[in-house]
């Protein structure tokens, strides 16, 4: 029995018959009451957070509260404990030699980074997990928990070594590709360098590899990304559950980032993680009228590749942006009730056992109400205003995600007691 689409008055009776939670509603406390004092009871963890490479030094300073969606003052203000700071680099048209270790030396930028944040310059404030355990230790010793996911696996070039060596670094899962086919596997959104929609028909030989590979060591296999039959391969492939780091419900929102019904059902039946993520075209997409009306504002005043938006005149800029907020106001941008549709309908779909939180904050993602770490109560607010009881935020927000990554580490274990 869950407390999730029950009338509002028998909420509190629910939570009692169903012992959900160990706090009791005092009389008249209202849902913005509840939700700060669970949000301030459960662990909150985003696993995907992307960084710039300038990040960790004087110009990108973690710790000073600046331009990007997250940062340490940010967290404490949103009350946001534990962030997966993502390893991304693109993806290039050539996949020689040198663009395989041009790859790895800008994925170390990003490690190094990492490392210098937890480590030299915010040790007392935060610190890198390397393990489920280490992100409940250093939770409760009261700091904020980086842990390292490593966005597109054309960082591990040809080399199955480097899995081990980005595992080392504190890697704990990989998206196996990005935007534009890889060695790995094919992408959901081939570049305009890709010849086809699919290269290798969903996960390669050389993929097969790598994730035998990620289990053995101990990553988790990321599925976002990448195209429909890629992730039926992985799934399939994958000794431990798969991770969807930072993708929605396709039925709410058609876009090929999204993982459809079939999708989400094998996701579920692997024992893997729908982490629904908060990029507004992910959650909501816009109708043709939308575009058709801001390509028509654009035109009028003539921006594109020779002038920008800053160019405009201070009358002009004026009247572009009154005219903006006119169209978001006939076609809303996505918002938070939004964003918690897409959880309401994994839950319903695949069991809330299968479904987490991410942000994509500082890789496009940020939705109203969601735009960046300071925000991060008004999730909480809508799921406790939706029913969730105290023990389901809880699963929803980390505990579904620490359950998978503990299973990854079962099986790494396993695999190499067996000498696999």
């Amino acid at each position: 029995m869950t407390c999730r689409n029950i009338p509002q008055a028998l909420l509190a009776v629910c939570v009692l018959l169903c012992a959900c939670t160990g706090h009791t509603p005092s009389p008249g406390e209202g849902p913005d009451v509840r939700a700060r004092q669970i949000h301030d009871r459960v662990l909150t963890l985003d696993t995907h957070v992307d960084i710039p490479f300038e990040f960790a030094s004087d110009s990108v300073d973690p710790g000073v509260r600046g331009p990007y969606r997250v940062d340490l003052p940010k967290m404490a203000e949103g009350g946001l404990d534990a962030v997966f700071w993502v390893v991304y680099v693109r993806q290039t048209k050539a996949r020689d030699e040198a663009a395989h270790a041009a790859a790895h030396t800008a994925a170390m930028v990003k490690f190094d980074a990492i490392h210098r944040a937890t480590k030299e310059m915010y040790p007392n404030e935060i610190e890198l997990a390397y393990s489920p355990d280490d992100v409940e230790r250093i939770h409760a010793a009261g700091k904020r928990v980086a842990a390292i996911g490593i966005e597109n696996g054309s960082v591990i070039g040809r080399d199955l070594g480097l899995v081990d060596r980005y595992h080392g670094l504190g890697a704990r899962y990989i998206t196996l590709a990005h935007g534009g086919h890889n060695d790995i596997c094919d992408s959901a959104t081939p570049r305009s360098w890709d010849e086809a929609d699919a290269e290798h028909g969903g996960v390669s030989a050389f993929g097969e590899q790598v994730i035998t590979r990620m289990n053995r060591v101990g990553i988790m296999v990321d599925v976002s990304h990448i195209s429909k039959q890629s992730m039926l391969d992985a799934v399939r492939l994958s000794q431990a559950p798969v991770l969807a780091s930072h993708s929605s419900a396709r039925a709410l929102a058609d876009h090929p980032r999204n993982l459809d019904d079939e999708q989400l059902l094998a996701l579920r039946d692997s024992g893997g993680l729908l982490q629904v993520v908060a990029f507004t075209g992910y959650v909501k997409v816009d109708p043709p009228e939308k575009g058709a009306a801001v390509d028509a504002l654009r035109q009028s005043h003539a921006i594109g590749s020779d002038r920008k938006l800053e160019d405009l005149s201070t009358g002009d800029r004026a009247d572009y942006d009154r005219r903006l907020a006119t169209i978001e106001g006939a076609w809303p941008p996505a918002n938070v009730r939004d964003f918690v549709d897409h959880i309401d309908y994994a839950v319903d779909l695949i069991g809330l056992d299968h479904v987490g939180i991410s942000s994509d904050f500082d890789g496009g993602g940020g939705i109203d109400g969601w735009q960046d770490a300071s925000e991060t109560l008004n999730v909480t607010t809508e799921l406790v205003r939706r029913g969730y009881t105290e023990e389901q935020i809880g699963r929803l927000w980390s505990g579904n995600l620490l359950r998978v990554w503990r299973e990854t580490e079962r099986v790494a274990a396993r695999l190499q007691a067996r000498g696999d």
